[in-house]
Protein backbone atom coordinates (compact mmCIF):
# COMPACT_ATOMS: atom_id res chain seq x y z
CA UNK A 1 0.00 0.00 0.00
CA UNK A 2 1.50 3.31 -1.04
CA UNK A 3 0.70 6.57 0.73
CA UNK A 4 1.09 10.33 0.57
CA UNK A 5 0.26 13.20 2.91
CA UNK A 6 0.31 17.00 2.94
CA UNK A 7 -0.27 19.73 5.51
CA UNK A 8 1.16 23.22 6.03
CA UNK A 9 4.80 22.74 7.00
CA UNK A 10 4.68 18.99 6.36
CA UNK A 11 5.56 18.39 2.74
CA UNK A 12 7.92 15.38 2.81
CA UNK A 13 7.80 11.79 4.01
CA UNK A 14 10.61 12.55 6.48
CA UNK A 15 8.68 15.47 7.97
CA UNK A 16 5.58 13.34 8.40
CA UNK A 17 7.58 10.54 10.03
CA UNK A 18 9.07 13.02 12.51
CA UNK A 19 5.57 14.33 13.27
CA UNK A 20 4.25 10.80 13.81
CA UNK A 21 6.99 10.00 16.32
CA UNK A 22 6.14 13.13 18.30
CA UNK A 23 2.79 14.56 17.16
CA UNK A 24 2.08 18.25 17.58
CA UNK A 25 -0.78 20.54 16.60
CA UNK A 26 -0.46 21.36 12.91
CA UNK A 27 -0.93 25.04 12.18
CA UNK A 28 -0.63 27.28 9.15
CA UNK A 29 -2.63 28.30 6.13
CA UNK A 30 -0.34 27.71 3.18
CA UNK A 31 -1.87 26.22 0.04
CA UNK A 32 -0.71 22.97 -1.52
CA UNK A 33 0.74 23.51 -4.99
CA UNK A 34 -1.33 20.82 -6.80
CA UNK A 35 0.92 21.43 -9.80
CA UNK A 36 -0.37 18.29 -11.53
CA UNK A 37 -3.83 19.86 -11.93
CA UNK A 38 -4.64 22.33 -14.74
CA UNK A 39 -4.55 25.88 -13.38
CA UNK A 40 -8.15 26.67 -14.39
CA UNK A 41 -9.47 23.88 -12.16
CA UNK A 42 -6.86 24.32 -9.44
CA UNK A 43 -7.99 27.91 -8.86
CA UNK A 44 -11.49 26.70 -8.02
CA UNK A 45 -10.35 24.58 -5.08
CA UNK A 46 -10.13 26.04 -1.59
CA UNK A 47 -7.21 25.46 0.78
CA UNK A 48 -8.66 22.24 2.18
CA UNK A 49 -9.56 20.90 -1.25
CA UNK A 50 -6.02 21.59 -2.49
CA UNK A 51 -4.59 19.57 0.38
CA UNK A 52 -6.79 16.61 -0.54
CA UNK A 53 -5.96 16.93 -4.22
CA UNK A 54 -2.21 17.17 -3.59
CA UNK A 55 -2.26 13.98 -1.51
CA UNK A 56 -4.44 12.23 -4.11
CA UNK A 57 -2.21 13.16 -7.06
CA UNK A 58 0.96 12.13 -5.23
CA UNK A 59 -0.44 8.80 -4.13
CA UNK A 60 -2.04 7.84 -7.44
CA UNK A 61 1.15 8.78 -9.33
CA UNK A 62 -0.35 8.83 -12.83
CA UNK A 63 -2.58 5.77 -12.53
CA UNK A 64 -6.04 5.96 -14.09
CA UNK A 65 -9.25 3.98 -13.74
CA UNK A 66 -8.84 3.66 -9.97
CA UNK A 67 -12.01 4.12 -7.85
CA UNK A 68 -11.63 6.80 -5.20
CA UNK A 69 -13.14 7.34 -1.74
CA UNK A 70 -12.81 10.84 -0.29
CA UNK A 71 -13.54 11.28 3.41
CA UNK A 72 -13.90 14.51 5.37
CA UNK A 73 -15.81 15.08 8.58
CA UNK A 74 -16.61 18.73 7.91
CA UNK A 75 -16.09 19.12 4.16
CA UNK A 76 -16.07 22.60 2.62
CA UNK A 77 -17.53 24.09 5.79
CA UNK A 78 -15.71 27.42 5.41
CA UNK A 79 -17.12 27.95 1.92
CA UNK A 80 -20.62 27.07 3.12
CA UNK A 81 -20.42 29.59 5.97
CA UNK A 82 -19.25 32.29 3.56
CA UNK A 83 -22.27 31.59 1.35
CA UNK A 84 -24.61 31.82 4.32
CA UNK A 85 -23.05 35.13 5.37
CA UNK A 86 -23.58 36.49 1.85
CA UNK A 87 -27.19 35.32 2.01
CA UNK A 88 -27.75 37.12 5.32
CA UNK A 89 -26.30 40.31 3.89
CA UNK A 90 -28.49 40.10 0.81
CA UNK A 91 -25.53 39.55 -1.51
CA UNK A 92 -25.90 37.44 -4.67
CA UNK A 93 -24.50 33.94 -4.26
CA UNK A 94 -21.63 32.82 -6.44
CA UNK A 95 -22.70 29.81 -8.54
CA UNK A 96 -19.09 28.60 -8.55
CA UNK A 97 -18.79 28.80 -4.77
CA UNK A 98 -22.14 27.06 -4.37
CA UNK A 99 -21.16 24.19 -6.68
CA UNK A 100 -17.86 23.77 -4.82
CA UNK A 101 -19.44 23.78 -1.36
CA UNK A 102 -20.84 20.26 -1.79
CA UNK A 103 -19.15 17.37 -0.03
CA UNK A 104 -17.84 15.74 -3.21
CA UNK A 105 -16.26 18.95 -4.57
CA UNK A 106 -12.66 17.74 -4.32
CA UNK A 107 -13.53 14.30 -5.69
CA UNK A 108 -15.37 15.89 -8.61
CA UNK A 109 -12.50 18.24 -9.47
CA UNK A 110 -10.08 15.32 -9.33
CA UNK A 111 -12.21 13.28 -11.72
CA UNK A 112 -12.77 16.18 -14.15
CA UNK A 113 -9.13 17.27 -14.20
CA UNK A 114 -7.93 13.78 -14.99
CA UNK A 115 -10.83 12.97 -17.36
CA UNK A 116 -11.15 9.76 -15.39
CA UNK A 117 -14.56 8.05 -15.30
CA UNK A 118 -13.73 5.67 -12.45
CA UNK A 119 -16.25 5.78 -9.62
CA UNK A 120 -15.77 8.18 -6.74
CA UNK A 121 -17.52 8.58 -3.42
CA UNK A 122 -17.41 11.28 -0.74
CA UNK A 123 -18.22 10.28 2.84
CA UNK A 124 -18.87 12.09 6.10
CA UNK A 125 -19.17 9.62 8.95
CA UNK A 126 -18.88 11.78 12.04
CA UNK A 127 -16.45 10.51 14.66
CA UNK A 128 -16.04 7.23 12.74
CA UNK A 129 -15.60 8.72 9.28
CA UNK A 130 -12.16 7.22 8.63
CA UNK A 131 -13.29 3.74 9.57
CA UNK A 132 -16.41 3.95 7.38
CA UNK A 133 -14.29 5.19 4.48
CA UNK A 134 -11.98 2.19 4.86
CA UNK A 135 -15.00 -0.13 4.91
CA UNK A 136 -16.28 1.52 1.72
CA UNK A 137 -12.88 1.07 0.06
CA UNK A 138 -12.73 -2.58 1.16
CA UNK A 139 -16.20 -3.09 -0.32
CA UNK A 140 -14.93 -1.85 -3.68
CA UNK A 141 -11.95 -4.20 -3.45
CA UNK A 142 -14.30 -7.08 -2.62
CA UNK A 143 -16.37 -6.19 -5.69
CA UNK A 144 -13.33 -6.68 -7.89
CA UNK A 145 -11.41 -3.40 -7.95
CA UNK A 146 -7.66 -4.07 -8.09
CA UNK A 147 -6.88 -0.85 -6.22
CA UNK A 148 -8.83 1.88 -4.44
CA UNK A 149 -7.59 5.36 -3.59
CA UNK A 150 -8.62 6.53 -0.12
CA UNK A 151 -8.24 10.25 0.66
CA UNK A 152 -8.83 11.56 4.20
CA UNK A 153 -8.72 15.30 4.88
CA UNK A 154 -10.04 18.10 7.05
CA UNK A 155 -9.26 21.64 8.12
CA UNK A 156 -9.80 24.23 10.80
CA UNK A 157 -13.45 25.11 11.41
CA UNK A 158 -14.78 28.64 10.89
CA UNK A 159 -14.84 30.75 14.03
CA UNK A 160 -18.63 30.49 14.36
CA UNK A 161 -18.23 26.76 15.12
CA UNK A 162 -15.28 26.94 17.53
CA UNK A 163 -17.43 26.50 20.63
CA UNK A 164 -18.66 23.15 19.29
CA UNK A 165 -15.23 21.63 18.60
CA UNK A 166 -14.66 18.27 20.28
CA UNK A 167 -11.03 17.84 19.16
CA UNK A 168 -8.06 19.93 18.06
CA UNK A 169 -9.14 20.61 14.48
CA UNK A 170 -6.10 20.88 12.20
CA UNK A 171 -5.41 21.14 8.46
CA UNK A 172 -4.21 17.84 6.96
CA UNK A 173 -4.73 15.42 4.10
CA UNK A 174 -3.44 11.93 3.47
CA UNK A 175 -4.07 9.23 0.87
CA UNK A 176 -3.64 5.48 0.70
CA UNK A 177 -3.61 3.41 -2.48
CA UNK A 178 -5.23 0.27 -1.09
CA UNK A 179 -5.03 -3.27 -2.46
CA UNK A 180 -6.50 -6.46 -1.11
CA UNK A 181 -4.08 -8.15 1.30
CA UNK A 182 -3.98 -11.68 2.63
CA UNK A 183 -3.12 -12.50 6.21
CA UNK A 184 -0.07 -14.35 4.92
CA UNK A 185 1.42 -11.28 3.23
CA UNK A 186 2.43 -9.67 6.51
CA UNK A 187 2.06 -6.15 5.14
CA UNK A 188 -1.60 -5.40 5.67
CA UNK A 189 -3.74 -3.57 8.17
CA UNK A 190 -6.80 -5.03 9.86
CA UNK A 191 -9.87 -3.19 11.14
CA UNK A 192 -12.48 -4.66 13.45
CA UNK A 193 -15.24 -3.16 15.55
CA UNK A 194 -17.81 -3.82 18.21
CA UNK A 195 -19.72 -2.12 20.99
CA UNK A 196 -17.70 -0.03 23.44
CA UNK A 197 -17.97 -0.75 27.14
CA UNK A 198 -19.61 1.76 29.43
CA UNK A 199 -16.29 2.45 31.17
CA UNK A 200 -14.59 3.18 27.83
CA UNK A 201 -17.38 5.53 26.76
CA UNK A 202 -17.30 7.31 30.12
CA UNK A 203 -13.51 7.75 30.00
CA UNK A 204 -13.77 9.18 26.48
CA UNK A 205 -16.44 11.65 27.59
CA UNK A 206 -14.24 12.85 30.44
CA UNK A 207 -11.19 13.47 28.24
CA UNK A 208 -11.02 17.17 27.26
CA UNK A 209 -11.57 17.69 23.54
CA UNK A 210 -8.74 20.21 23.54
CA UNK A 211 -6.28 17.30 23.98
CA UNK A 212 -7.64 15.04 21.25
CA UNK A 213 -6.37 14.86 17.69
CA UNK A 214 -8.78 14.45 14.78
CA UNK A 215 -9.40 10.77 14.07
CA UNK A 216 -7.64 11.04 10.72
CA UNK A 217 -4.40 12.09 12.39
CA UNK A 218 -4.67 9.33 15.02
CA UNK A 219 -4.92 6.74 12.25
CA UNK A 220 -2.10 8.31 10.23
CA UNK A 221 0.25 8.33 13.23
CA UNK A 222 -0.58 4.66 13.90
CA UNK A 223 0.21 3.81 10.29
CA UNK A 224 3.46 5.77 10.02
CA UNK A 225 4.84 4.52 13.34
CA UNK A 226 3.96 0.94 12.38
CA UNK A 227 2.25 0.49 15.74
CA UNK A 228 0.85 -2.94 16.48
CA UNK A 229 -2.55 -1.64 17.52
CA UNK A 230 -4.74 1.43 17.72
CA UNK A 231 -8.03 1.36 19.63
CA UNK A 232 -10.46 4.24 19.09
CA UNK A 233 -13.69 4.81 20.99
CA UNK A 234 -16.17 6.77 18.89
CA UNK A 235 -19.65 7.34 20.28
CA UNK A 236 -20.72 3.81 21.29
CA UNK A 237 -18.31 1.96 18.98
CA UNK A 238 -14.90 0.43 19.67
CA UNK A 239 -12.67 0.36 16.60
CA UNK A 240 -9.51 -1.73 16.62
CA UNK A 241 -6.79 -1.15 14.03
CA UNK A 242 -4.03 -3.75 13.86
CA UNK A 243 -1.23 -5.23 11.75
CA UNK A 244 -1.64 -8.51 9.90
CA UNK A 245 1.95 -9.63 10.48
Amino acid sequence: MSEAAWAPGLDTAAAWQAWAEKPYVIKGNGDAAVSAMPAMLRRRAGAMGKMALEAAYRCLDGRSGVPTVFCSRHGECTRSVELLEDLVQGQPLSPTSFSLSVHNAAAGLFSIARQDQASHAALAGGHSGVEHAVIEACGLLADGAAEVLLVVYDGVLPEVFHEFEDCQEQPFAWAWLMQAESAESGNGISLSWGGAGSDEIHAMQLEPGSRRQPAGLDVLAFYLRKDRELVRIADTRRWRWGRLA
